[in-house]
């Protein structure tokens, strides 16, 4: 595969102990941030929205947020993609015990919010957006399959791609099965042009030869105990303003990405 070049125009980022991507760059200039609030904000929703979404679609909606802002395009004109790892953990984790024990009291409204592309939709209808949305799942590969889904759109179709990945927490005997132990998501706003808001651009391709990159701590550590944290090397990159990271694109596919700072 030829190289895919990209543009970044906006980074959104919250984790329990980030609440943005200030915070990151602050946390790898050697400071301290100051901790985010105990859920997402997601400003983005209505508020009768915001109080009955479950934590996972709040995750996904603060990041886009923070992403989409920063970029300065307008979300309801963004083709997005959302990714996931496993979902909505807690809500899977109740489902299946109360279709074990009391599955006539299953409630409606959760399982509403159980399927893989509830936080695209709270998305696409609180933004008004008519552009294409996409759903992805690929495991611990999430991230990286995201990414090179979404750079393929920008190219092709010419045009901006939000692209979020997150995942929060598991519970129950999911956690044995995940070992999601806490929540983290991020977002981008790619584009096929350098402009005025673009900070990197990005030469993706494919390997077979899979390497994984190194991180310093926490954000080793916090990869590991979140599956969509696998975006953290690129993350750590574009805080940093240079470098070459390698991401996990599939069971036997690696995505390399060189990045120049603009």
């Amino acid at each position: 595969m030829s190289a895919l070049r990209v543009y970044i125009e906006g980074v959104g980022l919250w984790s329990p102990q980030l609440a943005d991507f200030a915070a990151l760059r602050s946390l790898l200039a050697g400071n301290t941030p100051e901790p985010p609030s105990a859920r997402p904000a997601a400003a983005t929703l209505p508020p009768n929205e915001r109080r009955r979404a479950p934590e996972s679609v709040l995750l996904a909606i603060e990041v886009a947020g923070q992403a989409v802002a920063m970029s300065g395009h307008s979300a309801s004109e963004l083709a997005c993609i959302f990714a996931s790892a496993h979902g909505d953990q807690p809500i899977t984790d109740y489902m299946c015990a109360t279709l074990a024990q009391t599955p006539a009291e299953l409630s409606p409204i959760r399982f509403h919010n159980s399927v893989h592309n509830a936080p695209v939709g709270y998305w696409t209808i609180a933004t008004g957006c008519h552009a294409p949305s996409t759903a992805l799942a690929a495991q611990r590969a999430s991230f990286g399959a995201s990414l090179l889904e979404a750079a393929s759109q920008v190219l092709v179709e010419q045009r901006p791609v939000l692209l979020v990945c997150s995942d929060t927490a598991s519970s129950g005997p999911l956690l044995e099965v995940t070992g999601c132990t806490q929540s983290f998501g991020c977002a981008l706003v790619l584009a096929p042009e350098s402009s005025a808001t673009t900070m990197a651009s990005l030469r993706l391709s494919l390997t077979t030869s899979r390497v994984i990159s190194s991180l310093a701590e926490p954000l080793a550590h916090w990869r590991e105990a979140n599956a969509s944290a696998g975006a953290l090397p690129l993350l750590a990159l574009l805080a940093e303003g240079h470098g070459r990271c390698q991401l996990d694109a599939a069971a036997t596919l690696g995505l390399q990405i060189d990045m120049d700072h603009i």
